[in-house]
């Protein structure tokens, strides 16, 4: 059998670990799926003004059958424009570099984190209440960012969970009761299922 000079000469493929320019030119390629989110969000408020917040009835509001549907709706919702400008950076920066692992990464851990993360605030979450905003999905990217150097065993990625750790670790702190009006377990929930969705895609089986 003969060989393929072209071939032999092929220089071989970089590690996983070494792809910081695929990572840029995946953001860079992808950023207007996160810019449409946060779009999203805006529009919504705007519209939401117009309405008198009346859409502020589609956030989650736990075992309420009505309320299911916020588990969706609910992270493109909020409580006026202070609330969504407060949102607004840490959503760009944590969903930023998450995209940088790629597009399909960044959709299957949202997805994750909001059905998960949704779900148990709906399931566990106190009665009578109602939970709007991005945060659910902000501590999500938080716990997933965290998690991920970790359960992937990924050198750069552990860096990255290093610097998160150090620029957003005082986050940390939303997970726990504090200011009321302020939907700690939103923040516990989707930190949670963030840490769970990194250990699901990430965990690798002994071999």
């Amino acid at each position: 059998m003969g060989y393929d000079a072209r071939q032999m000469a092929q220089p071989p493929a970089l590690p996983s670990d070494h792809r910081r320019e695929q990572f840029t030119r995946s953001f860079k390629d992808h950023l207007l799926l996160l810019v449409g989110a946060v779009g999203i969000a805006w529009g919504l408020e705007i519209v939401d003004a117009v309405l008198f917040g009346f859409l502020d009835n589609f956030g989650i509001q736990p075992r309420r059958v009505s309320g299911l549907i916020g588990i969706a709706t609910a992270p493109f919702l909020h409580v006026g424009f202070t609330h969504l400008i407060s949102n607004t950076i840490p959503f760009l920066v944590l969903g930023g570099v998450v995209l940088m692992g790629g597009r399909k990464i960044f959709l299957q851990s949202t997805i994750f984190i909001i059905a998960i993360g949704g779900m148990a605030l709906w399931t566990l979450g106190p009665p009578a209440t109602n939970h709007l905003g991005a945060s659910l999905l902000i501590f999500g990217y938080l716990g997933f960012l965290l998690a991920r150097g970790v359960f992937e065993k990924s050198g750069f990625w552990t860096a990255v969970s290093v610097a998160i750790l150090v620029f957003y670790g005082g986050m940390l702190a939303g997970v726990l009761p504090g200011q009321p009006g302020i939907s700690w377990q939103g923040h516990l929930f989707g930190f949670l299922a963030g840490v769970i969705a990194a250990k699901v895609m990430f965990t690798r089986e002994a071999t």
